[in-house]
């Protein structure tokens, strides 16, 4: 015990440098993640990464917006390509686009500008410097823009959410519907039949998310979970996009093809497992990046 007594002693002061320690650590890396900024604070979110769209995910966030569009950061301006460029007649889906370098590899993207010109930018772009006005050039359903981020050292497309701050969210995702399909390609609803056969059975959960409203635009979820009597069987994270030797992949309990994972509007397939005889308990849980979650629980009998 005497031993441990100057120890004691100093234990307060310690614990407080420790403290300290621990909270410019958590500070630091919050300023890190939360680095960059949303290109338009009045801009409103219609569709969002890892959107279904007809059966391809969308790699961005699409705005419904008027006016300026921002640098989200700091950076390096790498293309720029307005209304007026006509040297090539090959269609251009973004319109009037910007590209700027942030350095690591990474890289931020604002399309669809107003087809008018876009203003001189200069070589290095400060944050919060307005690059274009929004608009409806390119492949664009209504006025606003397209923002993406792109990882060029891993090759994937990165959903801008994980690294700006979150925009406010107080509701839950909707589960709207969950379908199994077996071999034979029978699908089968969970809410309405409570006895199935044994057998391999594919996993396609519809769910949309809304932020402040049910009247707002629909948005993917952030992940979507898929479990058997409480093991996992498919986690669909909609985090990056990666580019595997011309191939677009998602992450699903690892990197499989999109095509894999996007079904029809506005479902994904979240897993495929063997049903084994008896009583099983299948659970879908649907999450945002905020943290807000639904889940439905089917209790099945397997014959």
């Amino acid at each position: 015990m005497k031993d441990r007594i100057p120890a004691l002693r100093h234990g307060p002061t310690k614990l407080y440098t420790c403290l300290v320690i621990i909270w410019v650590v958590v500070v630091h890396t919050v300023s890190v993640l939360y680095a960059m900024d949303w290109p338009s604070t009045q801009g409103r979110m219609v569709n969002n990464f890892g959107w279904n769209d007809e059966g391809s995910p969308l790699l961005g966030i699409a705005f419904e917006a008027e006016g300026a569009v921002q640098a989200a950061e700091i950076g390096e301006l790498l293309f720029m390509r307005d209304g007026f460029d006509t040297a090539s007649r090959l269609p251009a889906p973004l319109g009037a686009w910007i590209a700027l370098d942030h350095g690591d590899g990474l890289i931020s993207i604002y399309s669809n500008f107003q087809d008018t010109g876009i203003p001189a930018v200069p070589n290095i772009v400060e944050k919060n410097t307005p690059l274009a006005m929004a608009g409806l050039s390119g492949r664009s359903a209504r006025k606003g823009f397209h923002f993406f981020l792109f990882d060029r050292k891993e090759r994937r497309w990165v959903n801008p959410a994980m690294i700006i701050a979150p925009r406010p969210d107080t509701r839950s995702p909707v589960i709207q519907s969950i379908r199994m399909q077996d071999t034979a390609g029978t699908v089968i609803d969970p809410a309405q039949t409570r006895t199935i056969s044994q057998g391999r059975y594919r996993i396609f959960v519809a769910a949309v998310d809304t932020l402040l409203s049910p009247n707002e635009s629909p948005l993917a979820p952030y992940r979507i979970v898929c479990s058997v009597n409480g093991n996992e069987i498919g986690t669909l994270n909609f985090e990056t996009y990666s580019a595997r030797d011309g191939v677009l992949m998602v992450y699903r309990n690892g990197l499989v093809p999109v095509k894999q994972v996007y079904g029809p509007f506005p479902a994904f397939e979240v897993g495929e497992t063997w049903f084994t005889r008896g009583q099983i308990t299948l659970e879908i849980s649907a999450q945002d990046i905020i943290g807000n979650s639904q889940s439905a629980q089917y209790r099945l009998t397997v014959e």
